[in-house]
């Protein structure tokens, strides 16, 4: 149950919601918006990864779920 991003696509993901939550982590020491940046980026992966996990196991039990991608 554990698909791991790539480390590019993972660094990317950082960034971005470095960018994104630019303002709210300001006053942070650098070194604290990095672990609270780092912290995001592995919740929301593993996130994805329950949900992806929970939509293939109701599939297999013939369950209503459906799989929603996102682009």
């Amino acid at each position: 149950m554990k698909p791991r991003i790539t480390l590019k696509d993972r660094k990317e993901l950082e960034t971005k919601m470095a960018v994104v939550f630019n303002d709210k982590i300001r006053g942070l020491s650098s070194e604290l918006q990095q672990i609270l940046i780092d912290d995001m980026v592995t919740a929301f992966e593993n996130r994805l990864n329950v949900l992806n996990f929970a939509g293939a196991k109701g599939r297999q039990q013939g369950g209503a779920m459906e799989k929603n991608t996102y682009q």
